[in-house]
């Protein structure tokens, strides 16, 4: 996209570099307003010469900069040699790199490595990384924290933990991935006034789930309808004493405006699930034939919350692995799938990374260090959708761009809240939404009630909090 609008719409270079200075500058300005003693710590390409011209600007407009180098600045070339030199001719002074940061700045400005980085972060570039993350003041990244994998996410080597990113052009799929989600802190993207037709020049990576998709499948019911017009959800789970999970993916799954909800579980605690919510209708299960009246009225399957891996659950499973009607796997019923590997086109599995790992016999760390790719090796082995948990859950699609959620908070990582996705995303395709679009609002949606929930804090964030704020986000 750079190149195409510096060759295709002749954008210069370095008037595209002067708008990624000043918006940076805008952004560090609105995020730290008291901060006045700023250094930018500059490496080499063009990443420096942005922050060669954040360190102008930033003179200009009455901070205290200082700068210090990796790279003699007098070796740069092309834009960054013209951002350097229009630096020095205000007067600007730029000190090597001595192994220590300015004690008293109060916004260091990480201006090392760009998102072209392909290779570990080492020498005295991980050192002044490292001295970023030790040091007390405010940490700006501009375009993506240094050390960050543009692409996966992937930390290479040593990187730059960030309060603010300011990205430029396009958003970086590994601001949104594995650890790159973590470092980037506050991300602030502008385009630079780059025309929307140079976009095509890049293909997406992913695609992120908007309010429009919400508004669009969840349109306003006619006033005319009942319950028999929304589905009828069956949640098979709960083995003996863990009653906790079908009770909560229930209760989801009314909430997100299922019709008809019935429970089959262990016939321990059959009652302890109705009681506690009477709409659910709650079945006592002793063995797997006698889900057979359950399943001819069923719509939907949720399969798997608080299962076990018990005989008992395993029948079940050996039952539910042969249906033909439209499904979510979760938790047990996962790990149950990892043992005897199989494709279903009928199946939407939703694993964290895990049992992410479990089912491609990977570490969860191989997982986590490249989302996308385990997404499409999980497809691939197991059919359907797959719906890949964790902070910025990805979604697979039928065009191969998969979706991606950017909602949620870190007080979603609480027991219960998987089995409240299961229940939402059931009863989505109970209402007669196709798989992807299932799982994408599903995922969408439950993140927005959690972050609703989390409005008065994320620490104690609970399952049923989030179930409580479903039914604002279900009626967009």
């Amino acid at each position: 996209m750079d190149r195409a609008a510096i060759e295709d719409e002749g954008i210069p270079g370095y008037t595209l570099m002067t708008r990624a200075g000043a918006a940076a500058l805008r952004a560090a300005r609105a995020q730290f307003p008291d901060a006045m003693r700023w250094q930018v710590v500059c490496g080499a390409g063009n990443n420096a010469g942005d922050g060669y011209v954040v360190a102008r600007l930033a003179a200009q407009d009455g901070i205290v900069v200082s700068v210090v180098a990796l790279v003699d600045p007098e070796s740069l070339t092309g834009d960054a040699a013209t951002a350097y030199d229009d630096f020095a001719a205000e007067g600007g002074v730029v000190m090597p790199w001595e192994g220590a940061l300015d004690d008293e700045a109060s916004l260091i400005v990480d201006a090392l490595l760009g998102s072209g980085l392909e290779r570990d972060v080492a020498g005295e570039f991980a050192a002044a990384a490292l001295a970023m993350n030790a040091h007390p003041a405010h940490v700006v990244s501009l375009d993506i924290p240094t050390g960050v994998h543009a692409d996966t996410g992937q930390v290479m080597g040593t990187a730059v933990e960030a309060d603010l990113t300011v990205t430029f052009v396009g958003l970086k799929a590994g601001l949104f991935a594995g650890e790159g989600s973590e470092l980037s802190g506050t991300l602030v993207f502008d385009g630079l006034g780059v025309p929307e037709h140079c976009r095509p020049h890049a293909e997406a990576v992913s695609r992120r789930i908007s309010s429009r998709v919400l508004r669009r499948c969840l349109m306003r019911r006619p006033r005319g309808s009942h319950k028999g017009d929304f589905g009828h959800v069956l949640i098979i789970g709960g083995g003996e004493g863990m009653p906790g999970a079908v009770r909560l993916a229930g209760e989801a799954a009314l909430r997100t405006g299922a019709g008809l909800v019935s429970v089959a579980t262990h016939p321990s605690h059959a009652s302890v699930v109705v009681g506690s919510r009477p709409e659910l209708m709650s079945h006592g299960i002793a063995e797997a034939e006698s889900l057979a009246p359950l399943l001819e009225r069923a719509t939907a399957i949720a399969f798997g919350p608080g299962l076990g891996r018990s005989e008992w659950a395993q029948q079940l499973y050996a039952t539910v692995s042969e249906l033909d009607l439209p499904c979510v796997w979760d938790a047990d019923a996962l790990n149950l799938l990892a043992e005897t590997p199989a494709k279903n086109a009928r199946r939407i599995i939703t694993p964290h990374p895990g049992e992410a790992g479990r089912l491609l016999g990977a570490a969860t760390s191989a997982v986590q260090d490249d989302r996308p790719a385990a997404l499409k090796s999980l497809q691939e082995k197991y059919g359907g959708v797959v719906v890949l948990k964790g902070a910025n859950t990805l979604v697979t699609s039928k065009k191969e761009v998969p979706w991606l959620c950017t909602s949620g908070n870190p007080g979603m990582a609480s027991p219960g809240m998987g089995d409240v996705l299961t229940g939402v995303i059931a009863a989505l395709l109970a209402q007669g939404l196709g798989k992807e679009a299932s799982a994408v609002v599903g995922v969408e949606a439950h993140a927005r009630a959690g972050d609703l929930a989390a409005r008065s804090g994320e620490r104690g964030t609970i399952a049923s909090d989030l179930i409580a704020e479903l039914r604002r986000v279900v009626n967009p």
